[in-house]
C-alpha cells in the first residue's frame, strides 16, 4: 500500500506547484536590482552624439528607463502608449537605443514620434547588461534617489501604464529626495 502512496503523494505535490506556476504572470521576472541604485553609465545621446547621458543627471527626479530598438515588434506596439504617456508630462522618459543602428533609430522616431526627454545609445549593450536587459522593451522606474524601484518587461500597455506604473509614480514623486 505505502509503494502506491508515495507516488500518490508526490504527484499530488507536483500538480499544486504546476497550478500555482501557472498563476504567475510570465512578464513577471524578479530583478536583483529592485531596490539597488541604478547602475550608473556615460553614454552618447542619439541625436547630440557629443553629449553623454547618465543618470547622476536625473538623480532628484522620478523617471522611466525604457530599452528599445527601431526593429522590435513589441516596442512598435508600446510607441504610441509612450507618446501618450509623454503628451502628460507625469514622468521623464529615457530612452535605452539597444544595439541598434542611430540612423534606423532616428527614422522610426521622426516617423513615429518621440516619446523621449532624452535618448543614450548603447551600440554594445554593455549598459543593457549591467540592467539586466535581456529582450526589449524592458522598463525600468527610478526614483529621486536613483533606486530602481520597478521593472516592467515587455511591451507596455494601458492598463499596466495608468494601472501600476502612473500610481507609483505619483507615490514615488511624494517621498522625499
Amino acid at each position: 500500500m505505502l509503494k502506491y502512496l508515495v507516488p500518490l503523494i508526490l504527484f499530488v505535490i507536483l500538480i499544486v506547484f504546476l497550478a500555482i506556476g501557472l498563476k504567475n504572470d510570465p512578464r513577471y521576472i524578479p530583478s536583483p536590482l529592485i531596490g539597488k541604485a541604478a547602475p550608473d553609465f556615460s553614454l552618447p545621446r542619439l541625436y547630440a552624439p557629443d553629449a553623454k547621458f547618465g543618470p547622476a543627471l536625473l538623480k532628484g527626479k522620478v523617471w522611466l528607463f525604457n530599452a528599445w530598438t527601431s526593429d522590435c515588434r513589441g516596442c512598435r506596439a508600446e510607441h504610441p502608449y509612450l507618446l501618450e504617456l509623454a503628451s502628460h508630462d507625469i514622468v521623464s522618459i529615457v530612452g535605452l537605443n539597444y544595439r541598434d543602428s542611430s540612423q534606423l533609430a532616428k527614422a522610426l522616431l521622426d516617423k513615429s514620434g518621440n516619446p523621449y526627454r532624452i535618448i543614450a545609445t548603447d551600440n554594445d549593450g554593455s549598459v543593457g547588461i549591467d540592467y539586466g536587459v535581456y529582450a526589449v522593451p524592458e522598463t525600468f522606474l527610478i526614483d529621486r534617489k536613483g533606486i530602481i524601484r520597478y521593472k516592467y518587461i515587455g511591451p507596455l500597455f494601458p492598463d499596466e501604464i495608468y494601472g501600476t506604473l502612473v500610481p507609483l509614480i505619483k507615490k514615488l514623486k511624494q517621498e522625499p529626495a
